[in-house]
């Protein structure tokens, strides 16, 4: 479920670059496909002004559905999140790492074995 709703989020993600990409630009008057000059931005299927204004509702409303899908994912992402912090997970029958802290005195370790590595010949 998770993975579906990601490839889903992935998707709308490269679809609004793609479309913002497209949109002509009020500096230059063309966008990164247009070309600069002429027809419409969608190959001539449209005016310019039918193509900008599709262009415009198309880029608004996948805005939108970015928006939620980010929202529905963190909700999901909330609903599967431990309550407990990371040194509440860490197994209480681990060794201790060996660290000393200044002033303190160093913990015995008895079942510890030292492991020297040594060279084959």
């Amino acid at each position: 479920m998770d993975n579906v709703l990601i490839i889903i989020h992935l998707l709308i993600a490269v679809s609004l670059v793609v479309c913002v990409l497209l949109q002509r630009t009020a500096q230059d008057g063309g966008g990164l496909m247009g070309g600069g000059g002429g027809g419409g931005t969608m190959g001539g299927l449209f005016t310019a002004r039918g193509s900008a204004n599709l262009l415009t509702r198309t880029t608004s409303i996948l805005a939108v559905l970015f928006m939620v899908m980010s929202l529905l994912l963190g909700i999901v992402a909330s609903r599967t999140h431990r309550g407990d912090s990371i040194t509440e997970q860490i197994d209480p029958l681990m060794p201790s790492s060996g660290i000393q802290v200044p002033g303190e005195a160093p913990e015995p370790i008895e079942d510890a074995v030292p492991v020297v590595p040594v060279p084959k010949k």
